[in-house]
C-alpha cells in the first residue's frame, strides 16, 4: 500500500538501468544485476527497496513469528555455524522431540504475546517416517489455535512434505544457506542439490516455502549476491526469505575463525534491500542476528523492506531480543503488527 502522492512518485521515480532488467527467456535475476544493486549509493538503494515495498506492503506492518526448538542438538550435519552439530562442544546436549502438550503450552504463549505464525525446527538432518507422523501431529495441534504453520527439519524424501500438508502446514524452511561457490567453506555433509530437491519437494506437496540464508560467514558482496540470486530465480521464489546475521557461538568452527570479521551493518541492511528488491511479494523476515543489531540497525532494516520478525527471546538455541523490547521498539517507529496475508 504506497502513501505516495501521484507527483511524488513523478518526480522520484527509481533509476534502475537498463541492464538491472531482467530479459525474457533468462533467469529473473543474474548475479551481475544483482551486484550492481548492491553496489548502488546507498540513498538510492534505500529508495528502490523501499518504493518497491510499498507496491506491495503496507510499509508500518510487521509479521510477528515464533520459532520453537522441538527437538534440539545431536545433528549429524557439520553446518560451521551451527552449534546444533553433534561433533561441536557448544553445550548445547541433544534432547527428545517435545510432546504435544508441551507445543501447545508454548504455541498458546506466542499466539498471546502477538505472534502470527509458529515455526517448529528440529535438528535433523533428515526425519524419520516415524518422526513425520510426530512432527504432523505437532502440526495438527497448534493450527487448531488458528496460528499459520512453519516446520525446519532437515531434507525431506519423497511423500515427507504430503504428509506434513496433510496435516495442515502452511509452511516449510529449508535455506540454501549461502551462494553455491561458498557452500563448501561452511557444509561438507549435504550438497547444495540436496537443498535444492527439498525445496522442490516441498512446492510439490503445496506447502509454501521459507527459505533464504546466512550472511557474515566470510563471503564476498559478489557471493552475498550469489545467495540472493538463487533465492530470487526459484520457481515462485519464496513466500518468507529469512535473512540471518552469523551469531559466532562458542565451540562452532566459525565462532574460532578468529580472522572472521564482523559484518558491516549497512552490508546487512543492503542485503536486506536487494532481497526485497528481487523478491518484492516476499515476506522479508529478520532472524538471527537481530540481538546484535541495535534499534537503529534493524529501524534500517524496516525501511529497507523488511517486513517480518522472529518474535521471542530464544531462536532454537540463540539469544533474541525480548518480546517486549520488540513490543517498545514498534511503538517508537510508529509500526503495527500485521495480519497473515491471504492464501
Amino acid at each position: 500500500m504506497s502513501t505516495f502522492t501521484e507527483q511524488t512518485v513523478t518526480l522520484h521515480r527509481p533509476r534502475t538501468p537498463a541492464s538491472l532488467t531482467p530479459k525474457t527467456g533468462a533467469p529473473r535475476w543474474n548475479i551481475n544485476a544483482i551486484e550492481a544493486l548492491f553496489n548502488l549509493p546507498f540513498p538510492e538503494l534505500m529508495f528502490q527497496a523501499q518504493t518497491v515495498h510499498r507496491e506491495n506492503f503496507d510499509p508500518t506492518g510487521l509479521e510477528f513469528a515464533t520459532l520453537l526448538s522441538v527437538k534440539t542438538g545431536g545433528c549429524a550435519e557439520d553446518c560451521g555455524y551451527c552449534p546444533q552439530a553433534a561433533r561441536y562442544d557448544t553445550g548445547v546436549e541433544a534432547g527428545k522431540l517435545m510432546e504435544p502438550a508441551e507445543v501447545l503450552l508454548a504455541a498458546r504463549r506466542a499466539q498471546a504475546a502477538g505472534a502470527t505464525r509458529f515455526c517448529m525446527g528440529a535438528a535433523w538432518r533428515s526425519p524419520k517416517e516415524r518422526d513425520i507422523e510426530k512432527v504432523a501431529e505437532l502440526i495438527r495441534t497448534v493450527k487448531a489455535l488458528g496460528l499459520e504453520t512453519c516446520a525446519t527439519l532437515g531434507m525431506l524424501e519423497d511423500g515427507q512434505a504430503q504428509t506434513l500438508q496433510s496435516a495442515g502446514l502452511d509452511y516449510y524452511n529449508h535455506n540454501l544457506d549461502s551462494a553455491p561457490d561458498f557452500y563448501g567453506n561452511i557444509i561438507s555433509t549435504r550438497d547444495y542439490q540436496d537443498r535444492l530437491d527439498t525445496l522442490a519437494r516441498v512446492r510439490s506437496a503445496g506447502v509454501k516455502v521459507c527459505c533464504g540464508g546466512i550472511v557474515g560467514m566470510g563471503e564476498s558482496r559478489r557471493q552475498r549476491a550469489g545467495l540472493v540470486a538463487e533465492l530470487a530465480n526459484l520457481t515462485p521464489y519464496p513466500e518468507s526469505v529469512p535473512i540471518n546475521n552469523l551469531v559466532k557461538v562458542e565451540g562452532t568452527p566459525l565462532a574460532d575463525q578468529k580472522d572472521l570479521a564482523e559484518l558491516d551493518p549497512f552490508e546487512f541492511v543492503r542485503t536486506i534491500a536487494v532481497a526485497r528488491i528481487t523478491m518484492p511479494t516476499a515476506r522479508v523476515r529478520l532472524s538471527a542476528g537481530r540481538q546484535q543489531m541495535g534499534d537503529a540497525v534493524q529501524a534500517l532494516c524496516f525501511l529497507a523492506g523488511a517486513n517480518s520478525i522472529f518474535y521471542g527471546d530464544k531462536l532454537l538455541t540463540t539469544g533474541n531480543p525480548d518480546t517486549e523490547a520488540d513490543v517498545r521498539l514498534l511503538a517508537r517507529l510508529g509500526m503495527t503488527r500485521s495480519a497473515p496475508q491471504a492464501a
